[in-house]
């Protein structure tokens, strides 16, 4: 590290990235799984985006919002990955102050919104399988650009904070962040100034969206599991459930991780950086990678396009 890094400064105008610290040595081998993964993202993203485009009979609103989150898981991981690896492969580590900040808001906001589609999909589904006859007639296009709006512009503001409180601060210590990105607590630490308003804001953002979001799936679940219980037979059960596989997977893909990465960065004390920021990473690329997955096999008519382009059938 250059000896102007480490000494005093007030508001640095750039920000120096270490990666994974403690594993810079083993960067590269690190690299191999997140580069693999990151273009699996990509690649299956932007099928589902073009499956749905080309066929007409998917232009329905829950492949509508599963194209939401493929646009989403898109941005979200070329707002961080791309950084990630360039740090491993070219030692490409410092990044200005404004687009530290610029990152971390989308960041955050990606994050929210990603979590609103997820509701929003839930609703789609108890429409579905508890109001199947008002479906079509209350998920119109309309609707679902209006939800899609309201998704973004929620995140977008709660997001707002996050930039706003960070330039607020005197930095006077380090402008070495121990992170492969600008993650908020990883910056704000480096403030010399009393910082527990960014800490308690960032610990209310994900508890009030985790929970006002997790409140709204649990209450359409339960709407969803009463109307399956109501079904005459076994099979009635098992086939209208099925419906929701993928949608209740993709909740736990983001969710647990995200949950998990953010506690442990608040509280994770006592656990070694390098594990921190592991999980860190893990968050940001597990779900845009398993995204695609869960809803390219799941999803019949999804499958069913896919096997139709790769055997040059035409339906």
């Amino acid at each position: 590290m250059s000896e102007s890094n480490k000494t005093d400064f007030t508001n640095p105008s750039t920000f120096i990235l270490l990666g994974i610290p403690g594993l810079e040595a083993a960067h590269i081998w690190i690299s191999i799984p997140f580069c693999a993964m990151y273009a699996i993202a990509v690649l299956g993203n932007f099928i589902i985006l073009f499956i749905v485009k080309r066929e007409p009979s998917l232009h329905v609103p829950m492949f509508y919002f599963i194209c939401m989150l493929a646009i989403i898981d898109l941005v979200m991981s070329a707002f961080t990955l791309p950084k990630m690896l360039s740090i491993f492969w070219f030692n490409s580590r410092e990044i200005s102050f404004s687009a530290c900040l610029t990152q971390m808001y989308f960041v955050h906001s990606l994050s929210g919104m990603e979590s609103g589609v997820l509701v929003a999909m839930a609703f789609d589904r108890y429409m579905a399988i508890c109001n199947p006859l008002e479906y079509s007639t209350t998920l119109t296009n309309s609707v679902v650009a209006k939800i899609g709006l309201a998704v973004v512009m929620r995140s977008g503001i709660l997001a707002l904070p996050y930039p706003f409180l960070v330039r607020q601060w005197q930095y006077c210590r380090t402008n070495v962040i121990s992170h492969f990105y600008c993650h908020h607590i990883a910056v704000v630490k480096l403030a010399c100034t009393d910082i527990r308003i960014s800490t308690y804001y960032g610990l209310f953002d994900l508890l009030f969206m985790i929970g006002m979001d997790g409140c709204f799936i649990a209450m359409s679940y339960t709407q969803i599991l009463r109307a399956i219980f109501r079904l005459p037979t076994k099979d009635a059960w098992l086939k209208t459930f099925g419906t929701c596989i993928s949608h209740l997977c993709a909740i736990s893909a983001l969710y647990v991780t995200d949950l998990f990465s953010s506690l442990m960065l608040q509280f994770g004390h006592n656990v070694p950086l390098h594990f921190l920021i592991l999980i860190s990473g893990v968050y940001h690329i597990v779900p845009p990678v398993l995204h695609p997955i869960i809803y390219g096999l799941r999803t019949e008519q999804i499958w069913g396009r896919l096997l139709q382009l790769f055997t040059h059938k035409e339906t």
